[in-house]
């Protein structure tokens, strides 16, 4: 787990972590920061320090193949088949968080989804 909001492209022609830019890479970053600035930890871009101290994600956004090369992923095939803008939004650090702490992440992350709608 993490906490960023991802977006296309997953994948690049040499297969590594590099900047991957969509037709509409514009878009899709205006639809990721609306989600992550309403979530201060997210937005703030290294919020899973004790488990990935390396990681930073600028704002709380990253491009899928800059962040780790994934082919074949069903974000970009969405994309490229049916033209549908989608987004992946890690919620947490942890993976399989436990039930009791699930008002935390709806607390948490609320505000950015009712933003995320707005953009339609």
């Amino acid at each position: 787990g993490s906490l960023v909001v991802n977006y296309p492209f997953d994948d690049d022609e040499q297969g590594i972590a590099i900047y991957s830019k969509s037709p509409d890479d514009a878009m899709f970053q205006q639809l990721a920061l609306s989600y992550s600035k309403e979530n201060t930890k997210m937005y703030q871009g290294s919020p899973c320090k004790d488990m990935y101290p390396t990681e930073y994600f600028p704002h709380g956004i990253t491009n899928g193949a800059q962040w780790y090369n994934v082919p074949g992923g069903m974000q970009d095939w969405n994309y490229l088949h049916t033209n549908c803008f989608e987004v992946t939004i890690e919620l947490g650090c942890v993976k399989y968080p436990k039930a009791e702490e699930l008002p935390k992440y709806w607390e948490q992350n609320r505000r950015s989804l009712l933003q995320f709608m707005k953009q339609v």
